[in-house]
């Protein structure tokens, strides 16, 4: 599992969230950040606490061959 930091152009605030090696979203913060690093490591604490087991396996990764096609 890993935990990311995001922000929005609406609130610049810093938000954690943890998010399984499949790509879904486990847990979000509902508490805002004054800078990235106080985010994630409020996460990382979170993550530490939840003691979850990531047993996901990563989405395959397909590349489009859609602009080989067109020559």
């Amino acid at each position: 599992m890993q935990v990311t930091a995001f922000s929005t152009p609406a609130r610049p605030e810093w938000r954690w969230r943890i998010v399984n090696y499949a790509g879904e979203i486990l847990e979000e913060s509902r508490e805002y950040f004054a800078d990235i690093a106080a985010a994630v490591a409020k996460g990382k604490e979170r993550m530490v606490a939840m003691n979850v087991v990531d047993r996901s396996t990563p989405a395959p990764y397909r590349r489009s061959t859609s602009h080989l096609r067109s020559r």
